[in-house]
C-alpha cells in the first residue's frame, strides 16, 4: 500500500491543487470518492488487470462513472489511465481527502465512551476540542461499554483519557511512587 501512496501523492496533489483554484474541492472531493469506490470494484480490478489500451481503459473508467465526472475528471482519468495508475485512485481520494482536511483546518476526533452521547453534551464538547485544538472538529463517536464512565478522546497524536479507568490508573501510579 505505502508504494501506491507514494505513486498516488503526486497525482493527489495536483488533482488538489486545481480543485482549489477552480474553486471546486467538494465536488472534486466527491467526484475522486466515487471514482476510486469504482476503482475498487472486482469487475474493474479485473479489467484493469487485463492488457487494454489506454484509451479504451479511460473510456470504460469515464463511461462506468458517468455523469459522476465533469470534463475535468474524466480528463484527470485519462491522464491516470494514460499512465498506467487508475489502481492507485483509492489512494489519490485518500490523499486528496487529507489535504482538503488540511485546507479547511479540520481534524477528525474519535470519542469513546461506556454510553450515548447526548446533543448537548456533543455540543459542549465540540465547542471545547474547537478551543483547545483550534481546529474544525469532525466527532466519531464510539461506544464501549469497557470504558466504564467519562470519555477517551483521541485526534491524531492527542490522547485526552478522561475515562474512569483512567483516572484510577493515574491514581494507582501516583499512590505507588
Amino acid at each position: 500500500m505505502s508504494e501506491l501512496t507514494t505513486v498516488a501523492r503526486p497525482y493527489a496533489k495536483a488533482a488538489f491543487d486545481f480543485a482549489v483554484e477552480s474553486g471546486a474541492v467538494t465536488q472534486w472531493h466527491e467526484m475522486l470518492n466515487f471514482a476510486a469506490e469504482v476503482a475498487i470494484n472486482d469487475d474493474i480490478i479485473a479489467y484493469l488487470a487485463g492488457s487494454h489500451s489506454p484509451e479504451v481503459t479511460s473510456d470504460l473508467f469515464v463511461k462506468v462513472c458517468g455523469e459522476q465526472l465533469n470534463e475535468q475528471g474524466q480528463n484527470f482519468i485519462k491522464v491516470l489511465a494514460e499512465n498506467g495508475r487508475l489502481v492507485a485512485l483509492p489512494a489519490v481520494a485518500v490523499l486528496f481527502e487529507e489535504q482538503k482536511a488540511l485546507y479547511e483546518n479540520e481534524i477528525e476526533v474519535d470519542v469513546t465512551s461506556a454510553t450515548e452521547i447526548s446533543e448537548a453534551h456533543l455540543t459542549t464538547l465540540v465547542a471545547s476540542l474547537e478551543k483547545r485544538l483550534a481546529r474544525k472538529i469532525k466527532l466519531n463517536c464510539n461506544i464501549d461499554s469497557s470504558v466504564v464512565g467519562g470519555l477517551l478522546i483521541r485526534s491524531g497524536d492527542t490522547v485526552i483519557d478522561a475515562t474512569i479507568r483512567g483516572k484510577l490508573e493515574r491514581l494507582s501510579n501516583v499512590l505507588q511512587s
